[in-house]
């Protein structure tokens, strides 16, 4: 059981950001920074040391934070780590209420999960299913920018998936719906939980197979086919999206365009 001389890493979070000082989580007692042993949840291990999650909110001092996308280029582990703390973060903030009978849920430390109060109801983190996918054609990538994206920058698609489908439907009908193209040859290629706040990445490779582009303007601003000598700015480095864009034009794109 941990005690307040014991040092470990430690979350602490506020909504989608993060206690990141000297560019690393805390690693100290709990006693260090006045953190209520009572709060304290063990989420994992990081770098083979005890790590656990508080919310900033139990704290009395106010600490400097740091948006979570900006640990993506930091180690897969640390990143993976900071998204579990953010989500069970947003699971406190967004369910405080009981689903099935309305009564007040509390934290299950346990289980780390919210629990009614009234019925007893267990209610998990709700994680939301979304695909991803490159599509290739010849020596080429399609990609596409959303208006919401700052600076110009071009990503793959991507998508929800909708209540009764496959993923490999689900990559097939965002193509379609977004693109106006029909692909083949789809394939699981791998996967990120992407806290923002509660999604799972999945990602696949897929092949043009017909049609030409016709952007739906209500999802898309642009869409068009690069190579690696024509690319517009791009997802960032720690993204599936970039590892997407990176293994379809088989290069390590080093510097953001």
């Amino acid at each position: 059981m941990l005690n307040k001389y014991q040092k470990v890493y430690w979350c602490i979070v506020d909504g989608s950001e993060i206690h990141f000082p000297t560019q690393n989580l805390p690693y100290c007692t709990a006693e260090e920074l006045a953190i209520p042993l009572e709060q304290a949840i063990s989420i994992g291990t990081y770098l083979n040391k005890p790590c656990y999650w508080v919310n900033a909110s139990e704290l009395d001092a106010v600490l400097e934070m740091t948006p979570l996308r900006e640990l993506l280029p930091q180690p897969e582990a640390l990143f993976l780590i900071a998204s579990r703390a953010v989500q069970f973060g947003h699971m406190y903030a967004s369910q405080r209420f009981c689903s099935y009978c309305g009564g007040r849920n509390h934290l299950n430390h346990n289980q780390i999960a919210m629990q009614c109060s009234d019925c007893r109801t267990l209610h998990y983190p709700r994680i939301f299913p979304s695909i991803i996918v490159a599509i290739q054609k010849d020596n080429q990538i399609l990609l596409a920018n959303h208006a919401r994206h700052k600076g110009g920058m071009y990503t793959v698609i991507a998508g929800f998936v909708e209540v009764g489908e496959t993923l490999e439907q689900c990559v097939a009908r965002e193509i379609k719906e977004e693109t106006g193209i029909e692909v083949k040859n789809i394939r699981y290629f791998g996967s990120q939980p992407w806290a923002f706040p509660s999604s799972m990445m999945m990602a696949f490779l897929a092949d043009h197979a017909s049609g030409e582009i016709k952007v739906d303007k209500t999802e898309l601003a642009a869409a068009d086919w690069f190579d690696k000598q024509s690319l517009p700015p791009i997802a960032p480095k720690g993204t599936i999206a970039r590892a997407l864009i990176e293994h379809v034009l088989e290069c390590d794109i080093t510097e953001q365009k």
